[in-house]
């Protein structure tokens, strides 16, 4: 029976440990207009993402970087409210920390980056935070909850609350695409 368990336990570390290091590809279309999205997902430290943009005019033209994490998913939405699909691709840097990373269809002419904000340059939003972020895009609101810890650090266990905050797309300075927090509040968990 040991050995049995024993077995199990080892080619579920094994299929877990594989799935990590999957090949992440995705096609995401709203109509005939969207984006295929690629990443190899080798190393936590050193990926290529690849972007394509699928149905926009011809001065589009698919982008290619490298990239410090790996991809998680992906999904399209209007996030700026302007008629056109835009794309979230959820990251997972080698800190262990879930991130964003953004773009926008400028009439399905081009493509711009939307800049999501770093939570620790903002002192009320990240009151308690470390990390275990949980994201989901609803009709282009961002929502983004973590669990909110006690200032005291060698607390390892967080609170029984969690922050929810909730993010639009606006235009900054110079035409840049930005998320902004609009809302947020705390949420009891058990």
């Amino acid at each position: 029976m040991y050995k049995f368990f024993s077995i199990v336990f080892l080619f579920l570390t094994i299929g877990s440990f594989g799935q990590n290091l999957k090949r992440y590809d995705s096609t995401l279309k709203i109509g005939k207009v969207g984006f295929r999205v690629t990443c190899i997902n080798k190393s936590v430290t050193q990926n290529n993402l690849n972007i394509k943009p699928i149905g926009f005019k011809s001065e589009a033209r698919e982008v290619s970087l490298e990239l410090k994490a790996r991809v998680i998913s992906s999904e399209i939405d209007d996030l700026n409210q302007d008629g056109f699909v835009d794309l979230i691709i959820y990251i997972l840097e080698p800190t262990g920390k879930t991130n964003l990373f953004c773009i926008s269809s400028k009439g399905d002419e081009m493509i711009q980056p939307i800049f999501f904000p770093d939570i620790t340059n903002d002192t009320q939003l990240s009151k308690g935070y470390r990390g275990r972020d949980e994201y989901k895009l609803v009709e282009g609101i961002l929502f983004r909850k973590f669990p909110i810890f006690v200032s005291d650090t060698t607390i390892k266990e967080p609170t029984k609350k969690a922050r929810q905050i909730m993010y639009r797309v606006v235009e900054g300075d110079r035409g840049t695409l930005n998320f902004k927090a609009f809302k947020n509040f705390e949420l009891d968990v058990n």
